[in-house]
């Protein structure tokens, strides 16, 4: 029962949304092109609910001549292809609000494990073993707020597992607070987070949504 008021509740919240922060797109968008020029949204293949793909929104954060499909930490200097007013997009996730129309059509909801990219083979198949395919992506989601880019793979599908358990409208309630604070702090951001790729730093892969250009 629970599905069909979360799809409600997305669509409600989701028009809500759009007319209270139209100011905010329109700044935004203003401050883009006014930096560095069209496009204003970036466009990218995802995971969705029971493996499909869709395309996911973001506001443009790199500059258009990034080399494309490429993971950040394999570029030269990622910080080179990152606008000004992506920084602080990114820092503060206003780039992800986009994602707003994505959850209106159905792609996405409000709350749900984040969506893999398009060749993270690895996180589809460690979230396959806890039933987290098999509901909407989220803007934000249990993994995002108990970690966020720092999670190395098999974590972050246990916690959208554990999401995927006890989904309800409470769970829900605390994953939107939760993402708040996060928010306004930055923190659990980490640039260039390689999901599915191994970096260069050593360090475990990690399930960031910033491994491509975005």
């Amino acid at each position: 029962m629970y599905p069909v008021v979360k799809r409600a509740l997305d669509v409600i919240l989701a028009l809500i949304c759009l007319i209270a922060l139209s100011p905010v797109f329109v700044a935004i968008a203003v401050a883009i092109v006014l930096d560095s020029g069209l496009p204003v949204l970036f466009r990218q293949k995802r995971i969705g609910v029971n493996r499909t793909t869709f395309r996911i929104l973001k506001f443009r954060t790199m500059y258009v001549d990034t080399p494309r499909d490429t993971p950040t930490h394999q570029l030269e200097n990622p910080d080179q292809y990152i606008t000004r007013i992506g920084r602080f997009l990114r820092r503060t996730s206003l780039d992800e609000l986009p994602q707003i129309l994505n959850i209106l059509v159905g792609d996405m909801s409000f709350v749900g494990p984040r969506p893999a990219l398009w060749n993270q083979d690895d996180l589809v198949a460690e979230r396959e073993k806890y039933g987290a395919n098999q509901v909407r992506p989220g803007l934000t989601g249990w993994a995002q707020i108990n970690g966020r880019d720092e999670l190395p793979i098999d974590v972050k599908a246990r916690l959208d597992g554990e999401y995927v358990r006890r989904m309800g409208f409470w769970m829900d309630v605390k994953c939107m607070l939760g993402t708040v604070t996060k928010a306004v702090t930055g923190d659990g951001v980490v640039e260039g987070g390689t999901g599915a790729f191994e970096n260069t730093s050593g360090r475990p892969p990690k399930a960031g949504d910033r491994s491509f250009h975005a």
